[in-house]
């Protein structure tokens, strides 16, 4: 998990502790909404995804409020202080480590298979 939230800082020149509750929430909201083996498979291969998501306070607030969805997983995002560049910085930057860990088919999956996360890939 470290090597993942370093690199998003740096990418996204966020806070490692934003970075890490960011990751978080992007994993609680693909385990909600994505394909739940490939998911599964990406959560495994982080160790710390499952402490990250629960820092992420999935769940609550404005984002329960919208119902969920990736509309409500950016409302969250900017919750955190993250801009939409930064979000899309993220989630690129996440898929790419996800693609290093579970194979470019598995990731391609989870992205075809989240609704509205395509645009983020």
């Amino acid at each position: 998990m470290d090597e993942l939230i370093d690199r998003l800082a740096a990418k996204a020149g966020i806070d490692k502790a934003v970075a890490e509750k960011t990751v978080g929430a992007i994993l609680g909201f693909l385990r909600k909404e994505g394909p739940a083996d490939q998911v599964q498979a990406l959560i495994d291969h982080i160790p710390g995804a499952e402490a990250a998501i629960k820092i992420s306070g999935s769940g609550g607030g404005l984002a329960s409020m919208l119902g969920g969805g990736v509309m409500a997983l950016g409302a969250k995002l900017m919750g955190f202080g993250l801009g939409m560049s930064d979000i899309q910085t993220v989630a690129r930057e996440l898929f790419r480590f996800g693609r290093d860990k579970i194979g470019a088919d598995g990731m391609n999956v989870i992205v075809a298979e989240t609704p509205g996360l395509s645009q983020f890939a």
